[in-house]
C-alpha cells in the first residue's frame, strides 16, 4: 500500500486513503443527480457535503505538520465517512437509490474506511516513535 510508503507520497493526492474516498466522492455526485429537484437543498446537498468533507479532511490533515494533527484531522474524516453511510441508507430508505446503487456505494465506503483506518494506524506508530 503506498501510503505506508512516504517515498512515493508528495501530495494528499498521491495516499490511497484520499484515491479511495475521492472514487466515493465521484459516485455520490453521479448518484444524486437522479434524486428529486426538491432534495438539491436538502439530503442531496448534505450527503455531497459530508462526502466532500472526507476527502477534504484527509487533504488537511496531510498539510500538517504534526503526527497528531494528522491523525486528528484523519479520524474527522473518518466521522464524515460515517455520517455519509447514514445518509446512504436514508436515500435507500426513502426510495432516492436503488439497491444497486446503494450497496455499490456503501462498498465504497467500507473500503474507504478501512484505507483511513490504516493510514490512522500506520500515523500513530510513527508518532509513538517520534
Amino acid at each position: 500500500m503506498s501510503d505506508i510508503n512516504p517515498t512515493k507520497i508528495r501530495n494528499f493526492t498521491d495516499l490511497n486513503a484520499w484515491k479511495e474516498s475521492h472514487k466515493l466522492v465521484l459516485e455520490i455526485y453521479r448518484a444524486t443527480k437522479n434524486f428529486p429537484k426538491e432534495e438539491i437543498f436538502g439530503l442531496s446537498s448534505q450527503i455531497k457535503r459530508a462526502a466532500i468533507s472526507i476527502t477534504s479532511n484527509i487533504a488537511e490533515g496531510f498539510g500538517r505538520f504534526s503526527k497528531k494533527e494528522q491523525i486528528q484531522f484523519f479520524y474527522i474524516s473518518l466521522g464524515s465517512l460515517v455520517e455519509t453511510q447514514n445518509q446512504l441508507i436514508i436515500a435507500k430508505d426513502v426510495g432516492y437509490l436503488s439497491e444497486k446503487d446503494y450497496n455499490s456505494i456503501y462498498e465504497q465506503t467500507i473500503n474507504s474506511q478501512k484505507i483511513i483506518n490504516g493510514l490512522i494506524r500506520f500515523n500513530k506508530t510513527i508518532l509513538i516513535k517520534e
